[in-house]
């Protein structure tokens, strides 16, 4: 899953100096708001709202909006919207794969930024289901690297709760599980006192597909495009960026 890795790399880089903040804040501030409405807003009965609380402060998303958006979704407070979850699957140029996740209370709005931002940047829509058999729901957790923590230090701390791989990302750790362990291995962490940044259900893809650097440029644009519309949540793709290549591309 080497791919996987890189371009996790590369995507948490890419938020550490996201201009678009509140693009960021407004996704993870929906993320609340629909797992409060789906689990109740009490966080220690509902795991999914747990994380995506613990994302958002790890965000540095305003503790008034995170509350505003638990009220909410569990409907202590009005103001809330229907949001679906809508996936549509596509092609980047070059062939890689791309899986777009949207959260939308309009799916034509959605349906349009999405087939708008395939059509612009050189990919295509696909039917559903010719993409998405080329990834598999998996938990991915991530640690950063801390006070001398050792990627044996996570694996002894999560292997007991379903983790099935501890990656080294250079300036984190990532934590690889099924799905439905993702909450078993970061309460493991939690209770071994070491830290995480996120902990979520992910679109891991089985095969990659390696770009140089002018189909890393492209591939980037398409998924910078998807991710301007306010519909979409997460977007994954299975390009394998080499680190030549992402040290050519520089921060761009």
């Amino acid at each position: 899953m080497s791919g996987h890795s890189k371009w996790a790399t590369t995507k948490h880089k890419k938020a550490a100096i996201d201009a678009k903040r509140g693009k960021l804040f407004a996704r993870l501030v929906k993320n609340i708001e629909v797992a409060a409405r789906t689990g109740g807003g009490d966080l220690a009965g509902n795991p999914t709202l747990y994380d995506a609380v613990q994302k958002a402060k790890k965000a540095s998303v305003p503790a008034a909006n995170i509350e505003r958006a638990v009220k909410r979704g569990s409907g202590e407070e009005a103001g809330g919207a229907n949001y679906e979850t809508i996936m549509y699957e596509g092609y980047a140029p070059g062939g890689v794969a791309v899986l777009v996740e949207c959260l939308t209370d309009n799916r034509n709005r959605a349906a349009s930024d999405v087939r708008v931002a395939f059509t612009r940047n050189g990919g295509s829509l696909a039917d559903p289901g010719s993409v998405s058999y080329l990834f598999n729901r998996r938990g991915v957790v991530q640690v950063p690297k801390v006070d001398g923590l050792t990627e044996d230090d996570v694996l002894a701390a999560v292997l007991e709760a379903g983790a099935e791989e501890v990656q080294d990302l250079g300036e984190s750790f990532e934590i690889m599980s099924e799905a439905t362990d993702v909450v078993a291995v970061r309460t493991a962490l939690q209770e071994s006192g070491v830290d995480y940044d996120s902990a979520e259900a992910s679109f891991v893809p089985s095969m990659e597909i390696e770009v140089d650097a002018d189909g890393a440029a492209k591939v980037f644009r398409l998924i910078e495009a998807l991710e301007d519309s306010d519909d979409v949540q997460n977007v994954f793709s299975n390009v394998d960026v080499p680190e030549s290549v992402l040290a050519e591309l520089g921060e761009d």
